[in-house]
């Protein structure tokens, strides 16, 4: 049994300490001790059982809050204050160097909380290790100076969560889309060189990749490129070759016919959108962006982007390579083929691709041996996208959406510059989200005690909070100068303003979003209902409560001219702080605060029994109900062998749902060489990832590929995400 201390390192539970520390408080004072022996070994017993009982490691905090709590119980008043003292005053000499033994805990490499903060990152290397005492330097910033207080409490206290603290103290936002079309057609600048128009297909590439890197490096969320703005490319090689290849026959005095001159010609063309897209699969993996990780880019794959009907058949190459190629993976050290985490691939379904008779139907089977295999691409349906949104494009990353284009239609014009503009054409490509912050619906629900008319009172004072909370994000982001992040605000990555002009203008009047996340729908409905939102009782309730953040922001939006949007947040590593918040307030309360870890969003519970047609059903009305950022998903079992069954699930998403995906496993032990599926067993109250053929419990020496937040994660999640994933059930 393991307790975290306070620079987030992991100690074994040693029930001594407590009893000695409480020893010295009941001998401390003039009079009688207070507590006899055996109440102290009680105390100290009742403590111990409890963190036994709790199913993770608590904190040094929390276990001394317990000993107050027992203390008092036991009709010891005197005692409990001076332990209460003693403690103060220990905090407060700490108070002045928290950050310095936060930074060192984290260069020793000891501080768990940091290990398990973000699965796709290592914390061991330099590069990771340099970004997170950057964090903490931001984040002591944020606290001490840059936030009021009652946000920083309401934070700390997990009523509410302020995302990325660690990057607050920049003028940096979260997520975008690049327009990456501008950049390649109109030219960039990449660390003072231009970068003009690429003459080929495999140089696009090449250049995509280092606008990529470029754009992670000056914002610290997601960002999505688009495959169709590569195209245009392939047909500038297409003519390249053609050039080469008469020019070769030429040479040895050929003049063959002209079917097969068109045949060697796709042959290479083959040959280079096969290399080009290899460089953006490996490069991806491979970068390390300042932030100590790979890129979190998502490519879109969307038929109906093209602009003519040669274009549609090169965009269609291109997609079929790139998924060819996740198809096979990416070799680990050990020169064995494992799933990646990156690129996300995006994967829409159209008239185009979803039917046998559909000319691209081929696409969508090749797809769907690729979801089987490797979970990508997930799926974005036009025909629900175009009901809900009146537009299809892709997420900024995992899941986090634009507000349908405003100010085209308002007359805006050009504001950012963009040289690809198109006067009366609704734009998406170069816009961005400003930042999110997230509100604990299970805290609103047990702050009322199950009171409805007192939960709407709390409810609205929380979104209040969440609303001064998310202000602070955009004011934190006026007055940035363009110079700030030359790649993203002067050279077409997001806009081309002037040197030294502030990009003001892009945070309002729709260009950009800000998001109000939500999470643990399901807890909050089942405390305030007794029941699951999926029962038909409840979920009217549920309905509500999303109906009610959406007025909220609808609200914020007219009052203020910005796009304020609600976000079904993704909860990677908060869903274990709202977790251990929670049982702090509250206790443990069955099938609310049990876990150590709360619900996602909207979803339906990972234990909950569902098949995966009525949960796509169920959840596709709460994505119609969280506009900024949503995605439902399916827990399948091994698919490669059924084909067939997984289509059918693709076909149902294009009729029900606007972007889903399919959760399956892909696990490799490089210690013995088992490629099925690593387990999640329990250690000393900890739960750790374990091979079931050797036994290998050594994390760096296994690939465990799962999905999470919208992204495919690796094993080094923490212990709320990892019993999370533990507790799922298939829906197929």
């Amino acid at each position: 049994m393991k307790i975290i201390k306070r620079n987030g390192s992991e100690e074994t539970f040693d029930r001594q300490k407590i009893w000695n520390a409480i020893a010295k408080a009941n001998v401390a004072g003039e009079g009688k001790p207070e507590l006899s022996d055996r109440q102290i070994d009680y105390i100290s017993l009742v403590i111990e059982d409890y963190c036994a009982q709790v199913g993770r490691a608590l904190s040094v905090e929390e276990i001394q809050e317990l000993v107050e709590t027992h203390i008092i119980l036991q009709g010891a008043p005197e005692t409990a204050k001076r332990y209460i003292r003693y403690r103060f005053k220990r905090n407060q000499v700490r108070a002045s160097n928290t950050t310095d033994n936060q930074i060192l805990s984290l260069i020793e490499c000891n501080n768990e909380e940091a290990k398990q903060e973000n699965a796709n990152k290592n914390p061991i290397i330099n590069s990771t290790q340099r970004d997170y005492m950057a964090g903490e330097v931001s984040r002591d910033l944020t606290r001490r100076l840059l936030l009021p207080e009652d946000i920083v409490k309401a934070h700390d206290e997990g009523i509410i969560h302020f995302h990325d603290a660690d990057y607050y103290a920049q003028h940096m936002h979260n997520c975008d889309l690049v327009n990456l079309e501008d950049m390649l057609q109109n030219g960039t600048v990449i660390t003072g060189t231009l970068i003009e128009k690429p003459h080929s297909f495999a140089t696009a590439c090449n250049i995509a990749t280092q606008i990529v890197a470029q754009v992670a490096s000056n914002q610290y969320g997601g960002q999505s490129i688009s495959l169709a703005h590569l195209a245009p490319f392939v047909q500038i090689s297409r003519e390249k070759i053609r050039g080469i290849v008469d020019a070769e026959m030429a040479a040895i005095g050929v003049t063959p016919p002209e079917e097969k001159i068109s045949q060697i010609v796709e042959a290479r063309l083959r040959d280079e959108i096969r290399r080009g897209v290899q460089t953006i699969q490996y490069q991806v993996v491979t970068l390390l962006t300042t932030n100590g990780q790979a890129p979190f880019v998502t490519v879109f794959m969307y038929l109906g982007e093209a602009k003519n009907e040669q274009e549609k058949k090169d965009l269609a190459l291109i997609i079929e390579e790139t998924l060819l190629q996740r198809y096979q993976g990416v070799k680990n050290e050990s020169g064995v083929w494992v799933t990646p985490a990156f690129p996300k691939l995006i994967y829409v379904l159209e008239e185009q691709n979803i039917t046998p008779d559909s000319p691209y139907w081929y696409l969508t089977e090749l797809s769907a041996k690729c979801t089987a295999k490797r979970m990508v691409p997930d799926y974005i349906s036009e025909k629900m996208m175009l009901k809900l949104k009146g537009d299809v494009y892709t997420c900024m990353g995992c899941r986090s959406f634009l507000t349908p284009d405003r100010f085209t239609d308002a007359g805006v014009g050009n504001i950012a510059n963009a040289g690809n503009y198109e006067p009366g054409k609704h734009k998406y490509y170069g816009r961005f989200n400003q930042g999110v912050v997230t509100i604990n619906l299970v805290d609103v629900a047990l702050s009322s005690g199950g009171d409805k008319e007192k939960f709407w009172n709390i409810f609205d004072e929380r979104l209040e909070l969440c609303h001064r909370a998310l202000l602070c994000r955009h004011e934190r982001l006026k007055g940035t100068l363009s110079d700030a992040a030359p790649i993203l605000w002067q050279y077409g990555a997001l806009a081309r303003l002037e040197k030294g002009e502030k990009i003001d203008k892009l945070l309002y009047g729709g260009y950009s979003t800000i998001s109000l996340g939500y999470a643990g729908l399901y807890e909050c409905v089942l405390y305030m209902t007794g029941k699951s939102h999926t029962d038909p009782e409840a979920t009217p309730f549920a309905l509500s409560v999303m109906q009610h953040m959406n007025d909220a922001c609808a609200k914020w939006k007219a009052d203020s001219n910005i796009d304020f949007s609600l976000y079904g947040t993704p909860l990677e590593s908060t869903t274990y702080k709202f977790a251990k918040c929670l049982q702090k307030r509250f206790g443990i309360i069955p099938g609310v605060t049990d876990k150590s870890y709360i619900t996602n969003s909207y979803h339906v519970h990972v234990s909950e029994e569902i098949d995966a047609f009525t949960k796509l059903s169920f959840e596709a009305q709460f994505q119609a109900l969280s506009p900024g950022g949503a995605i439902s998903y399916v827990e399948v079992p091994n698919m490669q062998n059924n084909i067939p069954a997984v289509l059918k699930v693709i076909q149902f998403i294009y009729d029900n749902i606007m972007y889903a995906e399919l959760n399956t496993k892909s696990d490799y032990c490089q210690v013995c060489g088992y490629d099925g599926e690593i387990e999640i067993v329990e250690d000393d109250g900890k739960l750790v990832w374990q091979c079931p053929n050797c036994g290998n419990r050594d994390q760096n020496r296994m690939n465990v590929a799962r999905r999470t937040c919208g992204y495919i994660g690796t094993q080094f999640w923490n212990q709320g995400r990892t019993q999370e994933i533990k507790d799922r059930v298939l829906h197929l």
